[in-house]
């Protein structure tokens, strides 16, 4: 899960702040949705780094009827029936979402949210297209996200692609490709990412484009934050699968 570790790097390591949503009124929506609407929800907290799992009876056919509880932000016994490949391709697009985010006005950022397509291997062992919409819950300053809701059911819609973000206000969608992939990092930042993929240290960085050693600092920490990553290591890796450098 290579991916993983950059989008939990990422949610967790955001500031404290109280959601806009009560928790619990969260809960009952996604507890009543996936009863209606014969779903999986899954709500997790990102402050405290746990989630909760409603089934519908959509839970059946993936075998999970019984999972309730995970102490982490990502739903595992989910995750697991999807093929590596697979749960790569998600974490990306998740990926993309996020930093598509960071490019659209502060106030708008709760209108949208993430529908991809998966294949999953049902309780049977055939495999079966879903369907996977992802919400983000954002603090009252419209720029933190405290919780996430993700719902599971059966694929009962196509579109173009693997995924789409939808503006649920204005309905207009667009589909997540990696042409969207060079918007993450800016022009510097990929001289920085090319530099340090290169084999180049920090004083050579600096000296190379005519920049203070405190200022590379800056674009190193950005970069790991734009991706998600713990290292530089990770950020070359994880640009190349993106085409930034």
């Amino acid at each position: 899960m290579n991916n993983l570790p950059k989008l939990n790097q990422l949610l967790k390591c955001q500031s404290a702040k109280d959601s806009a949503i009560e928790l619990d009124d969260l809960l009952n929506y996604a507890e009543n949705v996936a009863r209606i609407e014969n779903l999986t929800a899954v709500v997790s907290d990102l402050k405290c780094g746990n989630s909760w799992i409603f089934s519908g009876r959509f839970a059946m056919v993936l075998g999970i009827e019984n999972y309730s509880e995970e102490d982490s932000i990502w739903e595992k016994a989910i995750l697991d029936l999807m093929e590596e490949e697979e749960r790569e391709e998600k974490y990306l697009a998740e990926l993309r979402f996020f930093n598509f985010l960071r490019h659209v006005p502060r106030h708008t950022r709760a209108d949208y949210y993430l529908l991809s397509k998966l294949r999953m291997t049902a309780a049977t062992g055939d495999t079966i297209d879903v369907i996977h919409r992802m919400y983000y819950i954002y603090a009252d300053d419209s720029e933190t996200i405290t919780h996430s809701l993700c719902l599971y059911g059966r694929s009962v819609i196509d579109f173009a692609g693997k995924s789409i973000v939808v503006n649920s206000f204005t309905g207009v969608s667009e589909e997540l490709t990696s042409s969207v992939d060079s918007s993450i990092l800016s022009r510097r930042e990929k001289q920085v990412l090319q530099l340090i993929d290169s084999g180049k240290t920090s004083a050579d960085i600096a000296r190379i484009l005519s920049i203070s050693k405190n200022t590379v600092s800056r674009h190193r920490q950005e970069i790991l934050a734009k991706l998600q990553v713990r290292n530089s290591m990770e950020a070359c890796r994880i640009g190349k699968a993106m085409n930034i450098i």
